[in-house]
């Protein structure tokens, strides 16, 4: 994909920026720019030079956001034309179909930055495929990159809130649009390890669906026979639905959205044929998580699984956001039953792996209740991380004697 006919942007960086692009980070901060040899367009290519005029990087650039440069690659000096795009969609691509047999249909194809397509994700449901663009970057070249993403009946654009009213205005492009394929009627069905499943491409969070928790689903699932389980901050009743299948005798999903709560309910109805799922007894309960923890009657369950949304969407709510998960922590295991286990989850980047286990364990701890911690698990082999920021999801299994 080449930009217009233009005189190759230049770059050079501070020193610290320097030695950060050469460690292989993927992000230029605007007040790291320390030259340019003329004024940069959002989706053009620029080369980054150091200090001594050789080659470091090149990446999209976006004239109006801090990240303001997106590396696609570093090290040795690279001929950009259509054959390198192409090698690079197909790379990453290739590197799922291995993975995933016919029982899971739903999986990430892209992931962004750690994939070398800083700022791009695509996800596949079945037959669908859906885009989603987290920079303006991509927008001037929205064309050529879909010609790229070949084999799909259909393609759906999903955008960026920071980025929709631009995508609007210059290039007439809207969160939801279908690039490609027949419209959708409906939620789009797919498979998890013989589950069906209904994503909404169109509105829900992320890209439909919630793929990166599909391992810890499956290991809720093998913990989960004759239990009565809680799945807080359920939303469409990934967890619940597992454990169902795993055994369960009960499941009751939690989340504040109703909207939520009846596609936990549809993706029940879905897989009825399966005997375990239809055996299990699955309610729906619509509240604030840290209020019912606290104030609804006492009531105690077996396997109790913690999986909020991000609790820290920048650096400065790290504090109050290991706050938060010490109270969910400290609030289930004033329910969890003995020989109970509780799974907690974090997927705020700005709370890191390290620090999330460290105060799980010591909430498990100043509770007095003996506990063995089972595992800890970090993300699946389709949403690789490769930097830090892009490290944000952590996962820890506990199992109390008492």
């Amino acid at each position: 994909m080449s930009g217009k006919d233009r005189t190759t942007l230049r770059l050079r960086l501070t020193a610290t920026a320097e030695t950060i692009v050469r460690k292989g980070h993927p992000w230029v901060f605007a007040q790291s720019v320390r030259e340019e040899n003329r004024p940069g367009v959002t989706g053009e290519l620029a080369v980054i030079y150091d200090r001594s005029d050789r080659f470091l990087a090149f990446g999209l650039y976006d004239s109006q956001s801090p990240i303001r440069v997106r590396i696609l690659h570093s090290g040795k000096p690279r001929q950009i034309d259509s054959a390198w795009w192409q090698n690079h969609a197909a790379k990453a691509i290739a590197l799922r179909q291995s993975q995933f047999d016919s029982q899971t249909t739903g999986f990430r194809c892209i992931n962004g930055e750690s994939d070398g397509w800083p700022g791009l994700v695509l996800d596949q449901y079945d037959t669908t495929r859906v885009l989603k663009l987290y920079t303006a970057a991509w927008l001037p070249r929205l064309e050529e990159t879909i010609g790229l993403l070949q084999g799909q009946a259909r393609l759906v654009l999903r955008l960026s809130r920071n980025i929709q009213k631009q995508a609007h205005d210059e290039f007439d492009l809207s969160d939801g649009q279908i690039l490609r394929g027949a419209p959708v009627e409906g939620p789009v069905v797919f498979l998890e390890n013989g589950l069906r499943f209904e994503a909404d491409v169109l509105r829900g969070q992320k890209t439909g669906f919630f793929l990166d928790q599909r391992e810890n689903r499956r290991n809720v699932e093998a913990l989960a026979q004759g239990c009565s389980v809680l799945n807080v901050f359920s939303y469409s009743g990934g967890f619940s639905l597992y454990a169902a299948r795993g055994g369960a005798k009960s499941v009751f999903s939690l989340d504040i959205s109703e909207h939520a709560l009846a596609a936990a309910r549809r993706n029940f109805a879905l897989n009825q044929d399966q005997p375990p799922v239809a055996q299990c007894r699955h309610e729906t309960v619509q509240a604030d998580a840290f209020m019912w923890l606290r104030n609804s009657p006492e009531q105690r369950f077996d396997l109790i699984v913690l999986d909020p949304p991000s609790l820290a969407k920048r650096q400065s709510e790290k504090d109050d956001a290991i706050a938060a998960y010490t109270k969910l922590i400290e609030a289930s295991l004033a329910r969890l039953s003995k020989n109970g286990v509780l799974v907690a989850a974090s997927c705020s980047a700005h709370v890191p792996a390290e620090d999330f286990f460290t105060l799980a364990r010591a909430t498990a701890r100043k509770s007095g209740r003996r506990f063995d911690e089972l595992r800890t698990t970090r993300h699946p082999s389709d949403h690789p991380a490769t930097f830090p920021e892009g490290e944000y999801l952590k996962c820890i299994y506990f199992r109390f004697m008492d």
